[in-house]
């Protein structure tokens, strides 16, 4: 999702983007992917692939995101590294950030604390590769950092309820319900769990700002909104884009994940950058792109 808005972007600022698709090179073969980076040469590497999901996919399947993250992380740092990119950007997740942690979640916190264990693998693989790119440019004076953004949204994300992140599922669940007639919609947990969710397409554009003041980055930082909002008022916004007038239903039998997750945005403001897109304007794009390209 990441990668296509940055390809998007990119098209308007005259950069030029190599994203290649799993079928040109795979992430999970060192070998294929070092010979790719050897013949593209690129001069920065932006590493945003790998295998994502709500709570239910990384409940049902940890070991699949915690080796899989791990295997593409390492390998991506690795053939960077053997084909002489000086540059890389490695994108990680809120979820690197200890269950108890202090919020607003501050970079000094990572490995502070037990990990919430809904989504402990793709965390720990997180953490990992976050770690690697850190011992690298300390050993071997490369530039690699790691990114870690809020929860996101947007163009060509996953629509599917059982995999995907929050708000594409509950475009979807309401969406449905809407056409069906449905009177009611459930919530997972009490709905006062607390998300920061940014526009895919905001963070597409910090990286690419970013680049052109790369050396005043930080080895780690959160980009985010600088506010987050419970699961029920995001229930509520997409009800109202969609024109939903039905009634949600909490299930207190499901997980809800950490009661909150807003990263501190601190280093962010300090390099001059904010966010372009607030919340109702990227769930009414999002959802016109469900609507014209999903369905």
């Amino acid at each position: 999702m990441v990668g296509r808005n940055i390809l998007a972007l990119a098209e308007l600022s005259n950069v030029e983007v190599i994203a290649p698709c799993r079928s040109e090179v795979d992430l999970l073969n060192l070998n294929q992917l070092s010979k790719f980076m050897r013949i593209h040469k690129p001069d920065v590497v932006v590493h945003c692939a790998g295998l994502v999901g709500g709570i239910q996919a990384n409940i049902s399947a940890p070991f699949d995101f915690c080796y899989q993250n791990l295997q593409i992380g390492t390998n991506v740092i690795q053939a960077a590294f053997e084909s002489d990119v000086a540059k890389l950007i490695n994108l990680g997740s809120s979820c690197m950030y200890p269950r108890d942690a202090h919020n607003p979640l501050s970079e000094s916190s990572i490995l502070t604390g037990r990990l919430e264990p809904t989504n402990e693998g793709y965390a720990i693989a997180k953490v990992t590769v976050a770690k690697l790119a850190e011992y690298i440019s300390a050993q071997y004076g490369v530039s690699y950092k790691t990114y870690i953004p809020c929860n996101l949204f947007g163009y060509w994300d996953k629509f599917d309820i059982d995999r995907s992140h929050m708000i594409p599922a509950v475009i979807r669940k309401i969406n449905d319900a809407k056409t069906i007639g449905a009177k009611t919609v459930d919530i997972w947990g009490d709905g006062l769990a607390r998300r920061e969710f940014m526009f895919a397409e905001d963070l597409a554009d910090f990286i690419l700002y970013s680049l052109e003041r790369f050396e005043f980055v930080p080895a780690a930082i959160n980009i985010g909104q600088g506010y987050d909002i419970s699961i029920k008022e995001y229930y509520d916004a997409i009800a109202g884009v969609i024109g939903y007038e039905g009634e949600f239903e909490f299930d207190l039998t499901k997980p809800a994940g950490m009661k909150q997750k807003l990263v501190n945005i601190d280093k962010q403001t300090e390099l001059g950058w904010k966010p372009k897109t607030d919340m109702i304007t990227g769930i009414s794009k999002t959802y016109q792109f469900y609507i014209n390209e999903v369905l």
